[in-house]
């Protein structure tokens, strides 16, 4: 497309520094995604989720954070899905989130597992009814004729369970256990404030300033 390559903004709205920002890099992810839900930015949680296959080859999709604490990230989706192949067969993963109204980037990387039964029994449950049926009636990531397919699908599955689907086996939950954290935030003349924080093998976390 003609004139993208003229395409620029400069970014003004804050700085992040070694004084004003959290010693541990989970307070400072937290404070962030305050701020973007508290500045109601559509979708707040959507995190990029990447990873790489067997064959060598990258892929990345949209995700939504469901829980953040110290263990780590929490987000759902279909075990035969692809990422889930990616995951079964590499399970260190990247995510990041892009909130571009407030010039801010979060970078998580680490190590992938599942969540346990009970954890995707119970968030399964707060699901909506439509968003439940969903998980039994999309074979994620694989081919299908149209989206007849969909719909016929579901109503059967809706049919079947009527208002109390169970969890589907093949849905639940994956853990990023982080051991790196980038924080990225836009600045003027495109000196950007990085600071990344690395695990130590002491269990610490070693706070450094990148060059943007």
């Amino acid at each position: 497309m003609k004139g993208i390559d003229q395409l620029r903004n400069s970014y003004e709205r804050a700085e992040l520094d070694e004084t004003h920002s959290a010693s541990g890099p989970l307070q400072q992810f937290e404070r962030w995604l305050h701020d973007a839900i508290t500045a109601k930015l559509p979708e707040p949680t959507a995190m990029t989720l990447a990873t790489v296959g067997a064959d060598g080859r990258p892929s990345t999709r949209v995700v939504l954070l469901k829980r953040c604490d110290a263990r780590g990230l929490v987000w759902y989706t279909n075990y035969e899905s692809r990422k889930a192949q990616e995951l079964a067969a590499n399970p260190q993963a990247a995510l990041q989130l892009h909130w571009v109204e407030l010039e801010r980037v979060a970078r998580i990387e680490g190590r992938v597992e599942k969540t346990s039964a009970e954890d995707s029994d119970a968030y399964y449950r707060t699901r909506p009814l439509d968003s439940r049926i969903g998980a039994w009636a999309s074979p994620q990531s694989r081919v299908i004729a149209s989206r007849v397919v969909l719909v016929t699908e579901a109503a059967r599955i809706g049919a079947r369970f009527m208002l109390d689907p169970p969890r589907p086996p093949h849905w639940g939950g994956y853990l990023l256990i982080p051991d790196t954290f980038e924080f990225w935030q836009g600045r003027r003349s495109r000196l950007h404030d990085r600071l990344r924080y690395t695990l130590q093998a002491d269990g610490s976390w070693l706070r450094q300033r990148l060059a943007p």
